[in-house]
């Protein structure tokens, strides 16, 4: 007893002092800043990559430790006064629970391992310093946004993963498509920021506070105007919108892929569902409003039908698994929407592993084949087993296919839309039949076929970016029994066979096809749809960046010159009048200033006869 008494404070302080996790990414960022270009140059840049990567080690760690202290406890919180005055007090609350620090341990694993998959990556890259550095801030980010209890302090921290995601895209500043990409980035996620901003300053004099818990609490009691609750229903949704990549905000994700590899790792990963993170802490607001959770829902049932067809039609390896991404974080939308706020947080966990172990294999093809067109690449099977074999995982890692572990996380979407809702459990099928196919299709371009020329000679990388890359597929591997012992899974005397079935059916339907197709000699390579059009619908996004242009590019534009002609005529036309108004009278009176008397008496009188004179015809 007395052993044990001595053993359990270690556990709790990992736990009361989890707040520290953030911390380690930032010293980590401040530490490499010596290796920065100009200050260190005899080491090389290295040792920051190596800094980071061990103070990450450490937050993973600290989270492990933690999660088997709070497991099965009550959730903890804990407060840090940021900024108080009179009247006025910022409090950043921290919410310690099973979820938050399962969080935490996703984020620190996965950086972890784009981190050590980086060394590899980029082992000649001279940008090591800044490269690291903005992962960290990326870690960081992440990881107090999976702690914050707050709205306001969410928002904060989601505008600096902006700012990150700016400065990760445009690393290599010295190429016009990487400036033109970041801009881009940075520029539509700003969109939804703004209107989100605008919902986080409406909801306090309403609500009263920021807090999450306290916002779910007030919300089972509220009485609002349906048309306030849908106002700002749809202004909180708006900020998720753009870090999810929804449509009309999702080509971010596609400008995205000109920053490197590795950062895209986290990108795909983690990064996009911050937003989910925050769609689902805010469900029970959202929830005041029928209408603003059935425009969850459309938005997310058009972003999954219309990223699943769109990644179809890509030929860059990375741009069909992005809007592959963006489809996935519909589905997390639809589940919102439907307030099955479990399955979203499911779904996000198998979503993050999967597409991160399929980024590190073609990111390894990559490398190594200097091309990033599936129609140049081929018969890398033999070539390339290890890539392969990780590439088969994170597919079948990513659809419904048992054991793994979406197919769990769909068919517990899907059964809870059976009841409510049958017809999104079709979208749902058809959308895991599209990204079947896509990603087969992808596969198949990839390690299928014979060898072409950029194939010709593409050894297996080297072990940087192997070794985590089998890490992670381990862990895929093992997810589904991951998630049975922390109880998970549905029982399986209580499972939805029918619905379980479907989901199977779809999966094979769709990987067969694309199989046929694209391994297949009956259809000339690359394919083309009967009727061209629809192709180029597909192949150029739904012309969105086309409408782009001609709605909000134009209407700012317009803006832009209405403003500037206003300002030029109208406002620096009226300043410069008045001083030439008075650089004319100046110079007028001048030649008045005699220095004689009499001249002042007559400009005297005839100022009085003239004022006289005015009276008279009753002008004053």
């Amino acid at each position: 007893m007395t052993n044990d008494l001595e053993v359990m404070p270690i556990p709790q302080l990992f736990v009361d002092t989890i707040w520290l996790v953030p911390c380690y990414a930032l010293i980590g960022a401040i530490a490499a800043i010596p290796w920065s270009p100009g200050i260190i140059r005899l080491t090389g840049p290295r040792p920051s990559g190596y800094i980071n990567l061990l103070m990450t080690l450490l937050g993973f760690v600290h989270s492990v430790i933690a999660l088997q202290a709070i497991w099965n406890q009550p959730p903890q919180h804990i407060a840090f006064t940021w900024f108080s005055t009179t009247g006025l007090d910022f409090i950043i609350p921290i919410e310690i629970s099973t979820v938050t620090v399962g969080a935490l341990i996703l984020v620190t694993g996965l950086n972890l391992l784009s981190q050590t998959y980086a060394i590899g990556y980029m082992e000649m890259d001279w940008g090591w310093a800044r490269f690291y550095t903005l992962l960290a801030l990326f870690e960081a980010g992440m990881s107090a946004l999976a702690l914050c209890n707050s709205l306001f302090f969410s928002y904060v921290i989601l505008e600096i993963l902006t700012l990150g995601t700016y400065l990760l895209i445009g690393l290599w500043f010295n190429q016009s498509l990487v400036v033109t990409g970041a801009r881009d980035a940075f520029l539509t996620k700003r969109v939804g920021d703004l209107v989100l901003l605008m919902g986080v300053v409406a909801l306090y004099p309403i609500a009263g506070t920021w807090d999450f818990s306290e916002l779910a609490v007030w919300a089972q009691t509220a009485n609002l105007d349906p048309k306030v609750a849908t106002l700002l229903g749809l202004a909180l949704i708006a900020g998720p919108m753009g870090k999810c990549a929804q449509f009309p905000l999702h080509l971010w994700l596609d400008e995205a892929m000109e920053g490197p590899l590795p950062s895209t790792i986290l990108r795909n990963s983690v990064v996009v569902a911050t937003g989910a993170w925050v769609l689902v802490k805010l469900e029970p607001v959202l929830a005041l409003s029928p209408f603003v959770l059935s425009v969850t829902v459309g938005i997310g049932a058009v972003t999954a039908l219309g990223g699943s067809l769109i990644a179809i039609a890509q030929i860059d390896i990375k741009r069909a698994l992005s809007y592959s991404v963006s489809a996935y974080m519909g589905l997390v939308f639809i589940a919102v929407g439907m307030q099955q706020t479990e399955a979203a947080l499911l779904l996000v966990l198998t979503h993050a592993v999967a597409i991160a172990l399929l980024v590190m294999s073609i990111g390894a093809v990559i490398w190594s084949s200097i091309t990033q067109d599936l129609t140049q690449l081929g018969g890398l099977w033999s070539r390339r087993p290890v890539s392969a074999l990780a590439f088969i995982t994170g597919i079948l890692g990513l659809i419904a296919f048992p054991p793994f572990g979406s197919f769990w996380a769909l068919l517990q979407l899907a059964d809870g839309l059976w009841a409510t809702k049958p017809w999104l459990v079709g979208v749902l099928l058809v959308v895991n039949l599209l990204t079947a196919f896509s990603l087969t299709r992808v596969f198949c371009l990839v390690f299928g076929g014979k060898p072409k020329q950029m194939a010709v000679r593409s050894p297996e990388v080297h072990w940087p970016m192997t070794f985590p890359m089998m890490l992670l597929l381990g862990f895929v591997l093992h997810l589904p029994l991951v998630l049975q012992s922390l109880s998970l899974l549905p029982d399986w005397a209580i499972l939805n066979k029918d619905l379980a079935l479907l989901l199977i059916w779809s999966t094979i339907f769709g990987c067969s096809i694309s199989a046929v197709v694209y391994l297949g000699n009956t259809l000339p390579k690359p394919v083309q749809l009967p009727w061209k059009p629809l192709q180029d619908l597909l192949a150029y996004d739904f012309y969105t960046a086309k409408l782009y242009r001609l709605s909000i590019v134009f209407a700012v534009d317009l803006v832009s010159k209405i403003t500037s002609w206003f300002d030029r005529h109208i406002v620096d036309g009226a300043v410069n009048f008045v001083g030439l108004a008075t650089i004319f009278g100046g110079q007028s009176l001048r030649y008045n200033v005699t220095g004689q008397t009499q001249f002042y008496a007559l400009t005297i009188l005839l100022a009085v006869s003239l004022f006289l004179g005015l009276l008279t015809v009753g002008w004053v």
